[in-house]
Parts: structure tokens; C-alpha cells; sequence
């Protein structure tokens, strides 16, 4: 496959999955603000840092702001706006790739965005908008796409980017203290709450919550799910590959999965902020490896925020 087209499949995943979970975390947040707005511009420092977005010098950081540096200002590169704008680009550059009913997906979206709708939804209705989008277009990629190397492309960049996002959820949960309930709120953001109430019997623990995000093999927004889906994806793209693993990307994906895996919980969850700290290095890492063998010589789009 051109490295180009290879490109294109794995920053649409990224960035529709980006916006998704952007999407996700706005609409949990900013409900709690409405509902007690406290302390608001520590929260949403504290919003911004988990994104991993620096707020304008000497300004006041309250939700006006994060709403335009998140969601809907199309030249903040972190934004929801400029996220989808940027899939856009990139299935355009591999439009021979995708197919039709993925690629009027993405277009109307993009042009619902551009035209200013997307906006003037409201804050509740724009994020449910951007979560039903996210869906419709994974769905149809799902429904319509070969399962060849462009749809692994296509997964791996998703799965890498729900990985890294989840990671900095339970981190943020963790620093949180006994302040309100953030791992209720970070279960919910991660659409999780009713999963987990339902393999915990309804119980609710930090530690449970923790577990359940990081380790769950069945859901789907989990850590070690998604970093496992990856690890699939770049087995399909080495296929024939009899010693070892000569793809860097997965050897770092398989090394942090297994070290999840089976180190005991309770190592893993005593410092939470510095073990998902290593999580999102290994994923930016893990990501440059990937464009070191596949992108080599492409000039395709790469990723707008500040961070891979």
C-alpha cells in the first residue's frame, strides 16, 4: 500500500476517534459545571491539562474558553472543529481508499461543522451530535471497508488514540481525590458507567473502576482492549513474520500490555499518574515508530495538536 494512503487510514482514525472522546469528556464536564459550578476555573485548568492543551498567558480559563479551545474554534488545533476538519483532509487524500457510504459520512459531517451548525446545536446537543457522527462513521468503515491494510491502518490509529485518552481519564480520576466523584464521572465520560455497573454487581470502588478501565478485556474502551486490538492490527500488517517482532510499534504496544497485564493490580494503581504518564510515552513513541516504517517519505497530514 502507498505510504501515503497507509498515512491517511491511521490519522482518520485518530482524529475521529479524538473527537469522540473530546466530545465525551465536554459533555460529562461541562453537565457537572452546570450543575455545580464550584470552583470553575480550576476545573477546567484541570480539563485543559488532561487534553494536554496550554491555555492563553494571563487569561482567565473558565468554560467560554474551553469550549472554544475544545470544541468549537476551528483554528485551535485540539479542537473537536479542527480535529474533524483534519479527517476530512485525510480522507480526501485517500479517497480511491474508503468507501462511498464512509466517505459522505465524513464530508457531511465536515460540512456541518464549516457551515456553522455544529455550533449553534448547543453545548449538550452538539457533543451527542459528534458522539452519533463518530458512530456513523466507524460504523460505516465497519459495514462497507475490506478488512485489507488500509481498514488496519484505519484501526490502529483509532485504537492507539483510545488508549492514550483513557489513560489520561484515570489519571486525572486518580488526582482527583475524594472531590465530588471522579471515577463515576470518568466511567461516563469513557461510556462505561452501565457496563461496569453490571460486571460489578452495582458496586462502585475506585479500585474496581481503575481495574475495569485499565484491565477489562471485553470492554471496548478499556486500555489493555485497545492496546490488544493494536497489537492484532500490526500482526495483520507483518503477517508471515516467524521469530520476534521487527516492527518497534509493537514491540513497545505489546511490552506495556503485558506489563499491565501481569503485573498485580496493586502495583499498577499505586501511582496512577506516573504509570499512565508511561502509557501515553509508549503511544507517542509507538506512533512515531509506525510512521518511521510505514510513512517513510509521505507528505501526508500529521497530527495539528501539540501532542502525537
Amino acid at each position: 500500500m502507498l505510504s501515503r494512503i497507509a498515512e491517511s487510514m491511521f490519522w482518520i482514525g485518530r482524529y475521529v476517534e479524538r473527537a469522540e472522546d473530546t466530545a465525551r469528556i465536554l459533555d460529562v464536564q461541562t453537565t457537572l459545571l452546570l450543575e455545580d459550578s464550584g470552583d470553575e476555573e480550576t476545573t477546567c485548568r484541570n480539563l485543559l491539562s488532561v487534553m494536554g492543551v496550554d491555555p492563553p498567558d494571563d487569561s482567565q480559563v473558565g468554560l467560554d474558553l474551553v469550549l472554544g479551545l475544545l470544541a468549537y474554534d476551528p483554528l485551535a488545533p485540539d479542537s473537536i472543529a479542527a480535529v474533524l476538519a483534519a479527517a476530512r483532509e485525510s480522507a480526501r487524500r485517500a479517497r480511491e481508499t474508503l468507501s462511498v457510504n464512509m466517505w459522505e459520512a465524513l464530508n457531511t459531517t465536515h460540512r456541518t461543522v464549516t457551515s456553522g451548525q455544529f455550533r449553534r446545536m448547543g453545548q449538550g446537543a452538539s457533543f451527542r451530535w459528534v458522539r452519533d457522527r463518530a458512530a456513523l462513521i466507524n460504523g460505516a468503515a465497519d459495514a462497507s471497508m475490506t478488512r485489507d491494510e488500509g481498514w488496519q491502518f484505519l484501526v490502529l490509529g483509532r485504537m492507539i488514540e483510545r488508549a492514550d485518552m483513557t489513560s489520561r481519564l484515570v489519571a486525572t480520576a486518580s488526582l482527583a481525590g475524594g472531590v465530588g466523584s471522579p471515577w463515576s464521572n470518568t466511567l461516563r465520560a469513557c461510556g462505561g458507567h452501565e457496563a461496569f455497573l453490571r460486571t460489578y454487581k452495582g458496586l462502585e470502588t475506585e479500585r474496581g473502576a481503575a481495574e475495569f478501565l485499565l484491565l477489562d478485556r471485553l470492554f471496548p474502551r478499556s486500555v489493555v482492549f485497545a492496546l490488544s486490538r493494536a497489537e492484532q492490527c500490526l500482526d495483520n500488517l507483518e503477517s508471515g513474520q516467524r521469530v520476534g517482532f521487527q516492527n518497534d510499534a509493537h514491540r513497545l504496544i505489546g511490552r506495556t500490555r503485558a506489563e499491565l497485564e501481569y503485573r498485580p493490580l496493586a502495583d499498577v494503581i499505586a501511582d496512577l499518574p506516573a504509570e499512565m504518564e508511561r502509557l501515553q510515552v509508549t503511544c507517542a513513541r509507538a506512533t512515531e515508530a509506525i510512521a518511521h516504517r510505514y510513512f517513510a517519505g509521505s507528505e501526508g497530514t500529521h497530527w495539528m495538536g501539540g501532542r502525537i
